[in-house]
This record gives C-alpha cells, sequence and structure tokens, in this order.
C-alpha cells in the first residue's frame, strides 16, 4: 500500500487559539479557538477520512475492515487503530486533569481505552510551563483539601519547557498544559479525560465548568511522583524520545537520509520543521511542518530524505 494521508479533525475549544492555522497549514474557519487537530482517529465518530488517492473518502476503521493486515502488519487483528496522533494549540493554560489507565478506564465504559500520551514541544512562549505529575508527599487526602482552598497549584510539579522538549505521561499522572504552547501528542486511542480543577474559571454560559474530583483523584497515581522532560536517547542515525508498552517516538533531523525498515508494522510521520521528502517505492510524498504521513505495514521500502532544516517525528507501537 502507498502512503496515506487523512483530512485532519479540527477540534474547538475554550482554550484554543489559531497557531493550527498560522503555524501549522490547517485549514481554520473565522473562530480563534481551534485547540486540537487530530491527525490519525479511529474513535467512535471522530474518524480519520483518506484525503486523496485510490482510498480516498474511507475512514481509518473501513481501511482497518478491508485492509487489516496490510494496514497493521504484526499488529494485526485488531479491530481499532491503536494510536490517537493529534497538533495541540494551547492559547490558554487547560485544566488540571488525568487519564485513567486500561483498567480503569473500562470500569467507567467497557469500551474506552485507557490513555498514556507523550508531548513533544514546536513552539512555546517565553516562560511556557507545563504541570506534570505531584509534589512528592502530596496525598488524595491532600488534594481534595487544596482543590477546597483553591490551591491546588502548590501540590504540582511545574517547569519551563522549549522547543524540542518532550514529556512522556503514563496515565494516571496529574497534568495541564499551560498558555502559550504548540505541540504534537501521540497517544492511546482514548477520550476519557477527568478535570480536577479549572483554574477559577468559568465556560461561555457564565457557570464553572463541570468537574470530576472523585473520578480523577481515582485514578491519580500517587506514588509516581514529578515528571520531567524524556532523556532522548541516541539510536539509529536519530533520537528515541519515548518507548512504552503503547508506542515508541523517534526523532530524525537533517541532513541525512533515514531508511524505515521493513519491520511488518505500520509508521506515522509527523512533520516538526521544514519539508521532508519521503520516498516509498515509486511514490514521493512530501511532509511540511504540521502535516503527517501514515507508512502502513504492508508497503515499500520507504525512505525519508531531510535537509538541513527538517525534522520528522517518528510512531510506531513496540
Amino acid at each position: 500500500m502507498n502512503p496515506i494521508r487523512f483530512e485532519p479533525l479540527l477540534k474547538r475549544i475554550r482554550w484554543g487559539g489559531t497557531r493550527l492555522g498560522t503555524a501549522l497549514g490547517k485549514p481554520l474557519g473565522p473562530e480563534t479557538d481551534y485547540a486540537e487537530s487530530w491527525e490519525v482517529s479511529d474513535h467512535g465518530i471522530d474518524q480519520s477520512v483518506v484525503s486523496a488517492g485510490p482510498l480516498a473518502g474511507l475512514t481509518l476503521q473501513q481501511l482497518l475492515r478491508d485492509h487489516n493486515n496490510e494496514i497493521l502488519g504484526r499488529h494485526s487483528g485488531r479491530h481499532q487503530f491503536p494510536l490517537l496522533i493529534k497538533f495541540l494549540d494551547a492559547n490558554d493554560r487547560l485544566s488540571v486533569q488525568v487519564h485513567p489507565d486500561d483498567t480503569k478506564a473500562r470500569t467507567f465504559d467497557p469500551t474506552e481505552n485507557g490513555k498514556t500520551e507523550a508531548w513533544v514541544i514546536i513552539d512555546t512562549m517565553p516562560e511556557s510551563r507545563l504541570f506534570a505529575g505531584l509534589k512528592q508527599g502530596v496525598t488524595a487526602n491532600t488534594m481534595r483539601a487544596a482543590i477546597e482552598a483553591g490551591t491546588l497549584e502548590d501540590c504540582l510539579h511545574s517547569f519551563e519547557v522549549s522547543a524540542g522538549d518532550c514529556v512522556f505521561i503514563p496515565a494516571g499522572t496529574v497534568h495541564a498544559i499551560a498558555e502559550g504552547i504548540l505541540l504534537a501528542e501521540v497517544q492511546q486511542s482514548s477520550d476519557m479525560t477527568f478535570r480536577l480543577y479549572d483554574w477559577g474559571r468559568v465556560g461561555a454560559d457564565g457557570q464553572p465548568r463541570e468537574l470530576h474530583i472523585e473520578q480523577a483523584i481515582n485514578c491519580s497515581d500517587f506514588e509516581l511522583g514529578p515528571v520531567d522532560c524524556q532523556e532522548p536517547r541516541p539510536v539509529d542515525g536519530g533520537q528515541e524520545l519515548v518507548t512504552c508498552e503503547y508506542f515508541t517516538i523517534r526523532r530524525y533531523s537533517g541532513p541525512g537520509q533515514v531508511p524505515i525498515p521493513d519491520d511488518h508494522r505500520f509508521h506515522i510521520l509527523m512533520g516538526l520543521a521544514g519539508e521532508a521528502t519521503v520516498i516509498a517505492g515509486s511514490e514521493v510524498e512530501y511532509l511540511k511542518l504540521g502535516q503527517t504521513l501514515l507508512l502502513p505495514a504492508g508497503r515499500d521500502a520507504s525512505t525519508i530524505n531531510l535537509s538541513t532544516d527538517n525534522t520528522v517525528l517518528d510512531v510506531f507501537l513496540p
């Protein structure tokens, strides 16, 4: 199969902005609250649709139904694409939230997955911060008292980030993305989020947004402690940013050529800087900043050609 491009699924949320359009080239409307671009999605009705070629118009779910082995290769037999790939524009601060693991997610919804995720920072404003993990010694009771007092921020580990940083957020990690951050997100196929705290804000109706305090506390990992940026590990001409049971993320920067091995599994390529060239057999694809390409498992030999200003993420299953 040839490389596959999908139409982005654009999500408007109160904390979004316009950089998905101005920086990443997404087709935004006149509104100023575009928060997420779902690049590869097989989550309920949120289905990525092939944008061009002989498969144009098919959803990712239809591709798995009709071409399961060609898409998934060594991971074939799954009835849902296992990853959800996004770009996020945090123009405003997100709520403090937590995602359940697989076991706890299915106690709330038997059809849902847990949500382990990772962020790769594309751009920031001065002093942009992430909140990731709890300070040492924070307990469920500490958290409840801080929420009631409006001081939950005092319980959270936070740090400044800049372009190129990568943060791994296992399920159960209390976290928030602060304002001014544009990032790429790799996660399990899940949309289950429990809000602990919303910084005292109100929604468009003038009322505080719903919180899920007890569910969030039940899903929080109080043993995890503070979370910091990943230390990249040199591997195969690039860097391995994250490897866990759900996904591996590698980063390649130019100049140079990177072969995508014939490993009988899909690879998702995300353009983070410049414009790279992806050659798959006789097919030539261009991958710009903000674009995403799915290389199916049943593909021809593939190579990423990188010039000096190119950066590409390569995402695949372990």
